[in-house]
């Protein structure tokens, strides 16, 4: 795949409305591979990315990167304060994302605004991060862990899209036990997001983390020789 792509489907989404005044020029590269790692909320992507990291897949985390586009100071952060006000802040002055999220989980058109106002710059920040490491590694092998990938259908932007699954029984039972919350809260926010059995038509690679971790690691290092494989086919292709 190409740097090119990327513009492309960011182009795609500009023309959606997803990513409201984003454009974004990168160089172009038909070596390096991308793969998009999702699942379903508490299904254990940062376990997945831990150990594909370990295997010598740089990780690009969306999560990580839409706090940093939030920081205090940064353009997203004063948008944010200007449209939703002071409520949204901790003491500190920082983002109280827990706050946040319960204010757009209730309305549609708030989270579409907050969208349209962090989209921007984390896709940005990721084309920059993609661009640094193939600078360095012309054909790495690359993972951006992505929550919403399929909901926000950006499958087209990946060569490979691995997919984390456990049953939304067991993503219920972590998140009541990670998060502290009720079981009726943790099935509204799963509400949010498509059933993960669901997002298993989209994969090319399925993790299956129900069972142990030796028995996901197995899985992982499976799938990574695999992965080294195809992008010796490409890095061979003419």
């Amino acid at each position: 795949m190409r740097l090119k792509r990327l513009v492309g489907a960011g182009e795609r989404f500009l023309r959606e409305g997803d990513l409201g005044p984003f454009r974004k020029t990168v160089k172009r590269n038909d070596n390096y591979l991308l793969l998009g790692v999702t699942g379903g909320i508490a299904s254990g992507k940062t376990v997945v990315a831990e150990m594909l990291e370990a295997l010598g897949a740089p990780l690009i985390d969306f999560d990580l990167l839409a706090r940093q586009v939030v920081e205090p100071g940064k353009p997203a952060f004063k948008e944010i304060v200007g449209y939703f006000g002071k409520q949204v802040l901790h003491e500190d002055g920082t983002l109280d994302r827990k706050k946040l999220s319960k204010i757009i989980f209730q309305d549609p058109e708030k989270r579409t605004q907050l969208e349209g106002i962090t989209h921007p710059p984390i896709y940005e920040a990721f084309f920059k991060r993609v661009s640094d490491i193939t600078d360095k590694d012309p054909a790495a092998i690359i993972q951006a862990v992505v929550p919403l990938l399929i909901e926000k259908n950006l499958q087209s932007m990946f060569d490979k899209v691995l997919v984390v699954y456990v049953s939304e029984a067991q993503q219920i039972e972590r998140l009541v036990e990670r998060d502290g919350i009720t079981r009726e809260e943790a099935v509204h926010i799963l509400k949010a997001q498509l059933p993960i059995d669901e997002k298993l038509a989209y994969a090319d690679f399925v993790v299956n983390n129900e069972a142990s971790v030796e028995e996901t690691r197995k899985q992982v290092e499976e799938i990574w020789l695999e992965v080294k494989r195809l992008q010796g086919e490409k890095t061979r292709s003419p």
